[in-house]
């Protein structure tokens, strides 16, 4: 029995639907994720490129 033999029965499409769906399932959640998230911190994410390196800042509700 040759490689290519046992290759062929192994059914091996079935992981690359698994991927998919996998991968789909966390871009779905990325998605709600931003959609649903508070105005102030999709504001706060939004100006972090424009923002200085000069010290370490936090998430926070005030800020």
């Amino acid at each position: 029995m040759r490689l290519s033999d046992i290759m062929s029965f192994l059914d091996l499409h079935v992981w690359a639907e698994v991927a998919l769906v996998i991968f789909l399932g966390v871009f779905v959640l990325v998605v709600a994720r931003i959609l649903f998230a508070p105005r102030w911190v999709t504001n706060k994410l939004a100006a972090l490129p424009l923002q200085d390196d000069n010290g370490v800042s936090t998430l926070g509700e005030g800020e």
